[in-house]
C-alpha cells in the first residue's frame, strides 16, 4: 500500500534537515575562525552556495526514490540508509563546532563516507537518476573529510 505523502510533501519535510545543523552550531563561532584552515579552505560564502545545491540534489533524489513506492523493499532499505547518513551529517556540526573537537568531527565524517556510498548503492538499486544526483554529495564528503583532517592537523 503507498503512502499518502507526494514527492513534495517528502521534499518539504527533508527540506527541515538542512538547517538543523546550522541551528545546532549558531553563527560563525568565534572558536572556529580563530582556527588556522589549510589552503584548500574554500572562502566562506562557498559553503551556502554548495550546502544549498547539494541538499536540493539530495532532496530531489529522495522524490525519486518515494515514487518507485515504499511497498518495494529496496526503497525502504534506500530509506533507512538515507536518513542514518543524514543523521551523521547532521551530527558532524555539533560535534565540530559547538563540541569545538576537530578530531571528534573527523571521526563523525569518516563514518558518513561509508554511509553515502552505500546509500548510492542502495538507491542506484531504485533509480539509477537518484543515485547520479547523491554523487556530488559524496564528493562534498570526501573534500569536507579533507577540510576537517587539515583543520585538526593543524590546530
Amino acid at each position: 500500500m503507498r503512502a499518502c505523502l507526494s514527492e513534495w510533501d517528502v521534499i518539504s519535510r527533508y527540506g527541515a534537515v538542512g538547517p538543523t545543523s546550522a541551528l545546532l552550531a549558531g553563527p560563525d563561532p568565534a572558536w572556529f575562525q580563530g582556527l588556522t584552515k589549510s589552503g584548500i579552505y574554500p572562502p566562506g560564502r562557498a559553503f551556502g552556495v554548495v550546502r544549498t545545491a547539494l541538499f536540493t540534489l539530495l532532496g530531489i533524489a529522495l522524490a525519486l526514490v518515494w515514487l518507485a513506492g515504499t511497498d518495494y523493499r529496496g526503497v525502504r532499505v534506500a530509506f533507512v540508509l538515507f536518513w542514518l547518513q543524514m543523521a551523521f551529517n547532521v551530527a558532524w556540526t555539533p560535534a565540530f563546532l559547538t563540541l569545538e573537537n576537530p578530531l571528534l568531527g573527523l571521526a563523525v565524517i569518516v563514518a558518513l563516507w561509508p554511509l553515502v556510498l552505500t546509500t548510492i548503492v542502495a538507491v542506484d538499486r531504485v533509480d539509477r537518476r537518484a543515485a547520479a544526483l547523491l554523487v556530488p554529495y559524496l564528493a562534498w564528503v570526501c573534500f569536507a573529510t579533507a577540510l576537517n583532517y587539515a583543520i585538526w592537523a593543524l590546530n
